[in-house]
């Protein structure tokens, strides 16, 4: 599969923009191996303001335990890269901001970072409703550290439209 181009990125943010517009959603971002590019796509769409809330970029684990409230046995017990760790990102992401949806990514974008349980390109996206149950899937994204990251930002799009129903 070819990841997403610019063009195709930006068509997929308007959609899923004019969705959230006319259901009178919010949505966060908590992003780690994109470091903001799916709040960037959002917010690259005039009106914008007008259903997006926050974005939050957590690379560290400190950051991930301060800003969405991972606990430290998740991190240590599964690493950032896992199930549980997403879960708790989206959840934490709601917590802390007062949009009504959230998406979380963390993966290993590469070139390096990976191993043989969790090789480059694997990526956990995670979303949520508020009041909701989170739900999450693991992708194993082919290519360089520039695909790893479109690939992950289009199913995170993707992803938050499904959850709009």
């Amino acid at each position: 599969m070819l990841p997403p181009t610019d063009a195709q990125l930006r068509e997929q943010a308007q959609a899923l923009g004019d969705r959230l517009a006319a259901a009178r959603e919010h949505l966060v971002t908590a992003e780690s191996c994109t470091g903001g590019w799916i709040a960037k796509c959002l917010t690259d769409i005039a009106g914008s303001s007008a259903w997006f809330d926050c974005g939050m970029v957590v690379y560290s684990y400190e950051a991930k335990q301060a800003l969405l409230g991972v606990r430290p046995q998740t991190l240590e017990e599964h690493g950032a890269v896992s199930r549980e760790t997403a879960i708790e990102m989206v959840s934490g992401a709601l917590v802390h901001s007062g949009a009504s949806l959230a998406v979380a990514v963390t993966g290993i974008a590469g070139p390096g970072g990976g191993s043989e349980d969790k090789p480059v390109g694997t990526v956990w996206i995670a979303w949520k409703r508020r009041g909701g149950y989170a739900s999450a899937s693991v992708f194993r994204f082919e290519g360089d550290r520039e695909a790893v990251r479109r690939q992950t930002v289009g199913k995170a799009l993707e992803g938050v439209a499904a959850l709009l129903g």
